[in-house]
């Protein structure tokens, strides 16, 4: 399992993953997440990767092979003109991995996989998308500002409460590294360290990018701060009367 976050700001896109891999209790790796293709004052793109590791790991590898000897049949992620297409590719490539992947006759859920895509194309305004393991995907909007994908249910309730559109980048994080502490505390299969990328509208750039480790200081100032503001927002509630 795994948690991985994209968040649409008027800034532009906040990206946030875990890096936990695990086959059971005793077998658990780091493997990174999130990946990025980028043309200097031209496009961004950034990845995030849940599910089967096998799976998204080929996945990323096609996309960014692509990328170095293009194919006459397929666009690359540095070629195609719009992220809606970008988008399209990745579903496309998900699809092909998996049916590849599958032995006939046994079913593709054991190696399934889905993505957020976000980026910016020069010309078009910055946009995300979630791509399913069957291929198909939908896009952010006002209503739906950010995707998760992997453990969602424990960092969901922060991220409906507290996100507004006009954050800054830093106030995002903050709110992010709530989101993660939280499924950290619930879920023993999303773990440290941390990967983090923003990327502000219209620099076509990749913005801040960052490791955070389980030592790092403001990490665990998120961690204990928030522990002692839910308890101590619990006590400020009134009692139950009979």
């Amino acid at each position: 399992m795994t948690y991985c976050v994209g968040l649409k700001l008027n800034k532009g896109l906040v990206f946030m993953s875990d890096t936990r891999t695990n086959a059971g209790v005793d077998n658990i790796s780091t493997f990174r997440k999130m990946y990025s293709w980028s043309l200097p004052d031209e496009r961004v793109m950034v990845l995030l990767a849940a599910g089967n590791l096998a799976t998204t790991q080929a996945v990323v590898s096609l996309l960014d092979e692509r990328t170095k000897a293009p194919d006459e049949r397929t666009v690359s992620m540095l070629e195609v003109p719009s992220m809606y297409q970008a988008a399209r590719l990745v579903g496309d490539t998900v699809k092909e991995v998996i049916r590849q992947s599958a032995p006939v006759g046994q079913s593709a859920d054991a190696f399934g996989a889905s993505f957020i895509l976000g980026g910016q194309i020069r010309g078009m305004e910055p946009r995300l998308f979630m791509v399913y393991p069957e291929g198909n995907f939908i896009e952010a909007s006002d209503d739906t500002p950010f995707f998760q994908i992997g453990e969602t249910k424990y960092g969901k309730p922060i991220l409906v409460r507290a996100y507004e559109p006009d954050m800054s980048f830093e106030e995002t994080v903050k709110l992010l590294l709530v989101s993660f502490d939280s499924t950290l505390k619930s879920n023993l299969s999303v773990g440290l360290p941390l990967d983090v990328l923003f990327y502000e509208r219209d620099s076509f750039r990749i913005g801040y990018q960052r490791r955070i480790e389980g030592d790092d200081p403001y990490f665990r100032t998120i961690s204990e701060g928030w522990s002692s503001a839910l308890k101590s927002a619990f006590k400020s509630l009134p009692d139950f009367t009979r």
